[in-house]
């Protein structure tokens, strides 16, 4: 191939948006001629290597804005001491299959301290590796932008930006102030998102506890029913992580 091919190529790649092509091609091409490549096994090769690092890039756009928590995977669940989870199901919720796609929702119960963010977080990491768009809050964090949107006259408009995340991971539900605007703007994403996108929510209060979010108590029985119409319920009996580790590091300190 003439110098002047060579130059052709290379602009052609680079406005058709094929960066790694552009960067890889004449190094594959030797490859290709040392092993007897055809030209469309070669092609192929190249644009192999263009959809694998484009994966990349996504995957790395999407685990960014999805807000995770670090650390918090189910490599490193502790299976073993918590009632309650069944690590094969845990798994099989990871991968997204059916529900996500049924707009169902996980619910998380426990008391504080048991795992239920860390459980949550790790479902969201695989459901991001598994080509999903996830997006990690703290409910109240949540809530107070929505009330800020509404008080704009802009709630529809942001509850429309959310849409575009297939599960919405809403940490420390109970935790709500109760406050009439904040929980009218939960109940409103709530169903928005009813049989049409999921979202997983931890809580440390049970629903007869609800109440105590939702001032309205037929507002919490209507959440409630939304929520759970088409949903996986787990309830996590364990002893607080937290205090464990407390008591760990005060036993290493007196031992």
């Amino acid at each position: 191939m003439s110098r002047r091919d060579q130059a052709v190529l290379a602009l052609l790649l680079g406005q058709l948006r094929l960066p790694v092509m552009k960067e890889l091609w004449e190094e594959m091409a030797k490859e290709a001629e040392s092993k007897g490549w055809s030209g469309p096994k070669y092609l192929s090769v190249l644009c192999e290597q263009e959809v694998a690092e484009r994966d990349r890039r996504r995957l790395s756009r999407h685990m960014k804005e999805a807000q995770l928590p670090k650390g918090k995977t189910l490599e490193s669940y502790d299976f073993g001491t918590i009632a309650g989870v069944n690590k094969s199901k845990i798994v099989g919720l990871a991968s997204g299959e059916v529900w996500i796609g049924e707009g169902m929702n996980v619910l998380i119960f426990g008391s504080s301290g048991v795992g239920k963010t860390h459980l949550a977080a790790a479902i969201g990491e695989k459901l991001v590796e598994n080509g999903f768009r996830v997006y990690f809050s703290r409910t109240t964090e949540l809530v107070q932008n929505l009330q800020a949107a509404k008080k704009a006259l802009n709630l529809p408009t942001a509850i429309e930006k959310l849409d575009k995340y297939d599960c919405l991971i809403l940490d420390d539900f109970g935790y709500v102030q109760k406050d009439a605007l904040e929980t009218s703007v939960l109940f409103e994403l709530i169903c928005e998102r009813y049989e049409r996108k999921s979202m997983v929510i931890t809580c440390n209060q049970p629903f007869n506890e609800w109440d105590k979010i939702f001032l309205d108590k037929q507002m919490a029985l209507a959440a409630v029913d939304r929520l759970v119409h088409h949903a996986t319920i787990l309830e996590i009996e364990a002893e607080s992580y937290r205090k464990k580790q407390a008591l760990t590091k005060k036993q290493r300190k007196t031992g």
